[in-house]
């Protein structure tokens, strides 16, 4: 495999690792407080239909990203009610709003524009471009870095930065915080928490409420840039692979960035079977290749790559002593 091959394939694995980041980050902040969030791919799927319908209709890609990340929010809210609120069962209740996303999804987009569950193409200023970053033209022709920091690094959209720029404010905000320190303890033991006279109720909340944020910019991202507008099923169980890579990086924000990325870049080999057969010389089936991310979804949830173990109080309700 040639080195601009590589390139192409390592850019295609940052695009694709974008929305599993932002997702794995939802859960990682939502799971350090005891939340466990199986609707990450719900609030993902809600939130690229309602940005991708609101950018097709204002024509502008920035209020499609806000109505995203509003739709994300009120299924944030209505997890957070259910299983904070009314301590109810956190995995039926992901599983739950996940259902009803993908149904409500194609019923309005059919409704709406009456393109079989989709949105129109979205183009212009209805789109995320790729922003070129300061001197990536003037370096391209440096040998290995130039090709490297023109092709890889620069050349993405806006959210495809900002998913990079959430990782160290993420471990900023968890380890280096007090509300990161309180995040982190309610996680693993509320009643200590509540001892300490602070809100456990309030801080799971807050958690739900970012990973609403995040899981509205990963979906936006999906229905805005990385491709041109909804699909019906478009999350194609991303959420479910964000959630085996949160698993995977033991719930650390660090972690998490590079077990996504392994994720892409089994997603981008899928895109590029004549790469595979050429470094191979075995001529794999293209849905083998495409089956790969869900498999290695299996294999982390199996627990074949080591032992992971959750926050303590992890998926139990607070119920608050007398």
């Amino acid at each position: 495999m040639d080195y601009a091959t590589l390139l192409q394939l390592l850019d295609s694995t940052v695009r694709l690792a974008t929305p599993l980041l932002l997702a794995c980050l939802a859960g990682l902040f939502s799971e350090r407080a005891g939340v466990f969030d199986i609707g990450l791919e719900g609030k993902m799927l809600i939130a690229a239909m309602t940005s991708g319908a609101v950018a097709a209709i204002s024509g502008s890609v920035w209020i499609g990203l806000a109505a995203g990340i509003g739709a994300s929010l009120v299924w944030a809210l209505m997890h957070g009610i259910a299983s904070i609120t009314f301590r109810g069962n956190q995995l039926i209740s992901g599983v739950a709003l996940n259902f009803l996303a993908s149904g409500i999804t194609v019923l309005v987009a059919q409704a709406a524009f009456g393109q079989g569950g989709r949105t129109p193409p979205l183009s212009g200023d209805a789109r995320f471009g790729a922003i070129t970053l300061p001197f990536a033209e003037a370096l391209r022709e440096v040998p290995v870095i130039g090709p490297l920091y023109f092709e890889v690094i620069s050349g993405h959209p806006l959210l495809v930065y900002v998913a990079a720029l959430a990782v160290p404010v993420t471990w900023w905000v968890l380890f280096r915080t007090r509300f990161g320190l309180r995040l982190r303890a309610v996680g693993e033991n509320p009643a200590a928490v509540d001892t300490a006279g602070i809100s456990v109720v309030r801080l799971r909340f807050a958690a739900v409420l970012i990973a609403g944020v995040l899981c509205g910019i990963a979906g936006a991202y999906m229905a805005t840039a990385l491709q041109a507008g909804f699909g019906r099923e478009m999350t194609a169980g991303r959420g479910y692979i964000a959630l085996a890579a949160l698993i995977f990086a033991k719930w650390k924000p660090w972690a998490a960035l590079y077990a996504t990325l392994l994720f892409g870049f089994f997603q981008a080999l899928a895109l590029r079977p004549d790469v595979v057969t050429r470094v191979t010389t075995l001529d794999i089936p293209v849905p083998a290749l495409e089956a790969l991310p869900y498999v290695l979804t299996v294999l982390v949830l199996a627990g074949f790559v080591g032992r992971a173990i959750p926050p303590r109080a992890g998926g139990e309700p607070y119920v608050k002593e007398r």
